[in-house]
């Protein structure tokens, strides 16, 4: 059982690659969250928080410091160094009023600087290694660690990071087949010709998907499997702060860092694009007495709110100048939603920067990207949720109302921090030291790269491995 102590505890749990679409709590049609779902019923669901900066770099370093890409500088998959030692990390600043930190399964990260403990799991996998228990491994880890802390006489910080939808997708058995019952290899399938024929990923792709594979609703099926399989796991979890007497004095906060492309877009099975399949994200809230149980919250949100507000519900204070402001505001009915209009960057295998709105997605590329795709593009999310037409051609006032608004929040933000914007100044971001930045889409594609050929033809070919 917990060792008495009045100040709250903290667990987090981040998701890595969770749409926020494909959970049932959030209105998808398939029941893959069942467990996350009775979680959200005993406190708070925030219906659109948005993932600003892609990916996982920018968006944790966000979602542990409470500052923007401004504030932090991280914008880039590729992030070189550390964050700046003038920021205070969320662990940096708990640990300053004597909570005990520990992280599991994020080393390495930039913004996971400053816990006491580490911890790591096997969270990776592939097609010759079999189907993948990234979150049963994370459980072997964090349930000993969380009974280790609760034994304590100091508050505690856990955090867990989940890997579970992101790729590979290869979830244990029965969750494969849980929402798949066709043949994924049948001839007669060609949804996943193109998939495979895109070069810079194919490699990756052929190293943890079935040999043979024809059916994109398959591979689907698997992240969604993953997903329906992590939230099992999660229950094991939430059923072990039951078990220690935890639930009535912990904030236990779900966020996830950005979404997954799937097959929208042709940016198959991935995170990049500032499309809304990456950015919506979900964020579920739990602190019985504090939270109200039951709340669905429209207003709109990003993750540099999420360090305001966990401060806010633990009482505690930081001599840091965040960016973002509590979500109690939205949860005590202080306001309905933060900004509206909302400054957009992705820094993966593509550079772009936007303005999204309620109604409307407005995208710049920075440099020609590796799918080729027009430079500008416009959506109407009101009567386009999946941002299929592009209107950018027959609205050209519009596009430059939103660029001007773009370069209004640029100015506005750099002459707040005295920093530049950090995706307009990120050369050789994709890792190629030979190259500043791309010229052409061609250049791009016949650049950009991952996974190993010679082990993806292998097993395409149904070879063994040495």
């Amino acid at each position: 059982m917990a060792a008495a102590q009045s100040r709250p505890n903290l667990i987090l749990m981040g998701i890595d690659s969770i749409r926020a679409d494909h959970m049932s709590c959030y209105g998808y049609e398939r029941l893959t969250t069942p467990h996350l779902d009775k979680f959200a019923d005993s406190g708070a669901l925030f219906e659109n928080t948005i993932s600003a900066h892609i990916p996982t770099t920018s968006a944790y370093g966000s979602m542990l410091t409470g500052r923007d890409t401004f504030g932090t500088q991280v914008v880039a998959l590729r992030h070189r160094g550390g964050l700046r030692p003038d920021i205070k990390t969320l662990p940096e600043m708990l640990r300053a009023v004597g909570y005990d930190t520990t992280c599991v399964g994020f080393t390495g990260n930039p913004s996971a600087r400053g816990f006491d403990t580490y911890l790591d799991y096997a969270a990776w996998g592939s097609w010759a290694t079999g189907r993948s228990p990234k979150a049963q491994k994370l459980n072997e880890v964090a349930v000993p660690e969380l009974e280790r802390l609760a034994a304590g006489d100091r508050p505690f910080f856990l955090f867990l990071r989940h890997m579970d939808p992101h790729a590979p997708y290869l979830p244990p058995a029965p969750y494969e087949r849980a929402f798949y019952h066709g043949n994924e290899l049948d001839p007669g399938n060609r949804s996943m010709d193109p998939v495979m024929a895109f070069k810079p990923f194919r490699d990756f792709f052929r190293m943890w998907m079935p040999p043979g594979i024809t059916d994109k609703d398959y591979v689907i099926a698997q992240y969604d499997g993953a997903i329906a399989y992590m939230d099992a796991c999660i229950a094991t979890l939430l059923e072990s702060i039951t078990a220690l007497g935890l639930d009535d004095n912990t904030l236990v906060v779900i966020n996830g860092d950005h979404g997954e492309t799937l097959y929208d877009h042709e940016c198959w099975f991935d995170h990049h694009g500032i499309y809304d399949n990456v950015l919506h994200v979900p964020l579920l809230m739990r602190f019985p007495g504090r939270v109200p149980a039951g709340l669905r919250l429209a207003g709109y949100n990003q993750h540099k709110d999420l360090v305001p507000t966990i401060l806010d519900y633990l009482g505690e204070e930081t001599d840091q100048d965040l960016d973002g402001r509590s979500l109690r505001k939205l949860v005590d009915g202080e306001m309905d939603t933060f900004e509206t209009g909302i400054y957009i960057t992705e820094c993966t295998w593509m550079r772009k920067h936007g303005w999204r709105t309620p109604q409307f997605k407005y995208m710049h590329a920075l440099e020609p990207d590796f799918h080729f795709k027009p430079e500008i593009e416009l959506y109407d999310l009101s009567v386009d949720p999946g941002e299929d037409h592009n209107i950018a051609p027959e609205n050209p006032e519009l596009c430059d109302y939103f660029e001007g608004r773009i370069q209004a929040w640029i100015a506005k933000r750099e002459a707040e921090t005295g920093l530049p914007n950090p995706v307009q100044n990120q050369p050789h971001w994709h890792g190629n030291m030979d190259i500043e930045y791309f010229r052409s889409s061609q250049e791009a594609y016949d650049t950009l790269h991952i996974g190993d050929p010679l082990q993806g033809q292998r097993l395409q070919a149904g070879e063994s491995e040495d």
